[in-house]
C-alpha cells in the first residue's frame, strides 16, 4: 500500500470509527448523545468552562455548544456558576448527576473498548494509542481552520 492509499483508508476508516462512536453513544446512554458526553468529559476534566471555551475546544459553532449546554442543564447535568474572578462571566459544571451519568457512560465505554481491543498486543495498543494522540494533536498553521 503506498502513502496515498494509506491515507485514503485512514480517512475511511476514521468514518467508519466516528459512526460507530455517535451510534454507540445512544446505546450507552439515550439521553446523552456524543457531543454532549464529550462536553461532560471536558468539563470534568478542565474543572468548568465557559461555553466559548468549549466552543472553540473542540472547534464547534458558538450555536452548537449553546443547544448542547441547554439540553444539558434541562436534564440538570450541567449547572452554570458566575465566575469568582469575573462576575461578567459564567463557568459551566458538572452536577451531582452528570458526574454519576459520566461515570456510568465511561465505564461502559472503556468495558467497550476493553472487549475490541482484548486480543491486541500491548505493545499494538502503545503504538495505536501513541498514534492517536499524534494525529489528534496536530493543529493548523495560524490563521487556517
Amino acid at each position: 500500500m503506498d502513502a496515498d492509499e494509506a491515507v485514503e483508508t485512514i480517512q475511511r476508516e476514521m468514518t467508519v470509527f466516528a459512526r460507530r462512536a455517535r451510534a454507540s453513544a445512544g446505546r450507552m446512554h439515550p439521553e446523552l448523545s456524543l457531543v454532549s458526553y464529550t462536553l461532560l468529559g471536558h468539563l470534568e476534566e478542565s474543572g468548568g468552562c465557559r461555553a466559548t471555551d468549549l466552543a472553540a475546544h473542540y472547534a464547534l459553532d458558538k450555536s452548537t455548544v449553546s443547544r448542547q449546554v441547554a439540553a444539558l442543564e434541562r436534564a440538570r447535568l450541567v449547572e452554570r456558576r458566575v465566575d469568582p474572578d469575573d462576575h461578567r462571566v459564567q463557568v459551566l459544571h458538572l452536577t451531582g448527576a452528570g458526574r454519576q451519568i459520566l461515570a456510568q457512560v465511561t465505564d461502559s465505554r472503556r468495558a467497550a473498548f476493553r472487549e475490541r481491543l482484548a486480543d491486541w498486543a500491548p505493545e499494538d495498543l502503545e503504538r495505536f494509542a501513541d498514534c492517536l494522540v499524534r494525529y489528534n494533536s496536530w493543529a493548523p498553521p495560524e490563521g487556517e481552520v
